[in-house]
């Protein structure tokens, strides 16, 4: 939500602006925090407050009621709260400092909207640029400035005339990764399936794409697999197209890394939804608690987040290194290695 504008604090591991090696401390002080201080007291109140918040009729779609079955807990507000998206707030401090690894390595990652519930860009792949250069603040994160003000519009729509909820399609593009993270030799290092459990790790999200993997299926080969040329200029290896997602056999292949989170609606909707009382079983509507409309364009930069850790930390296994120049030299070195195959 806007309201939530709390700033991430270095407690420790950097000095005069560079990471010492040590473990890297970082904090969020959510000041919401001061309102919840009561019904998230840590020693159980004598007298229950007025309004202790309790949660006792599960949302369908969330955590809430198989957490408690799970965990054997009568009030799903510790559900709830431990199931919250608030959490990513840490992984995408945590993406930032992968990304400034990546950068130094010419490595570069962004995000955008495709889709928020029946209002989508157009089916061509939009260019790198665009994308690079939205603004973080974009109301909608979509590089296309009609397709975006249709998907405001649509929002709109939904979370004051309906009472209802938006999923939608974010895409995060990776550019700039050299040919060979991640392995073909084990299912454990293939980095196509680390990204995607990476980004199906992210709330709400219930199915991942690479490149145009979904359309693929239904496709002949010829028509799917990309072909491959040579610039001699530059003693490298190209592709005609992109349609694997910048990855063949579970490595990078040289291209563009693309890959798509489908959201579903969020769970809290205002129009509640039908439910059962966990004690008594009665049937009764759902909870509500405070809610977006949509998370899609935030999702897009979780999913950044996401990305750059699973791609820093192939890098990392790749290239290896006790610093920053021992690494960048290694790199340097295998790139070279390449143009000489």
């Amino acid at each position: 939500m806007k309201i939530e504008t709390d700033q991430v604090q270095i407690l420790s591991g950097v000095r005069h602006g560079e990471t010492l090696g040590s473990p890297i401390a970082l904090m969020v002080e959510n000041r919401d925090n001061a309102n919840w201080l009561e019904v998230m007291a840590v020693a159980k109140p004598e007298v229950p407050p007025a309004r202790d918040r309790k949660v006792i009729r599960p949302r369908p779609g969330h955590a809430d009621l198989v957490g408690g079955l799970k965990y054997d807990r009568r009030d799903l507000r510790d559900i709830l709260e431990r199931a919250s998206a608030r959490e990513t707030t840490m992984r995408v401090a945590v993406g930032a400092l992968a990304r400034e690894l990546l950068r130094e390595c010419g490595i570069e990652v962004a995000s955008h909207v495709l889709r928020i519930g029946e209002i989508a860009t157009s089916e061509t792949p939009i260019p790198w640029e665009q994308i690079r250069d939205l603004a973080d603040d974009t109301m909608v994160r979509c590089a296309d400035p009609e397709a975006a003000a249709r998907m405001i519009t649509r929002i709109d729509e939904a979370g004051v005339a309906e009472g209802d909820t938006l999923g939608g399609i974010f895409e995060v593009v990776v550019r700039g990764c050299p040919p060979g993270l991640g392995a073909h030799t084990s299912w454990l290092g293939k980095l196509d399936g680390q990204l995607a459990q990476a980004i199906m790790s992210i709330h709400a999200v219930k199915a991942v794409e690479l490149g145009e993997g979904v359309a693929n299926a239904s496709r002949p080969g010829s028509q799917v697999h990309d072909e491959i040329g040579y610039r001699a200029e530059e003693a490298t290896f190209y592709r005609y197209s992109n349609r694997a997602g910048g990855l063949e056999g579970g490595m990078t292949n040289g291209e563009e890394i693309r890959i798509r989170g489908y959201l579903k609606p969020i769970a809290t909707l205002r129009q509640r939804l039908r439910s059962v009382h966990i004690e008594t079983k009665e049937a009764m509507e759902s909870d509500f608690e405070r809610s977006d409309v949509t998370a899609v364009p935030a999702a897009g930069v979780i999913g950044e987040a996401m990305a750059a850790i699973v791609v820093a930390r192939a890098l990392r296994e790749k290239f290896g290194g006790d610093s920053l120049t021992e690494m960048k030299r290694n790199l340097a070195g295998y790139l070279d290695q390449i143009k000489r195959y």
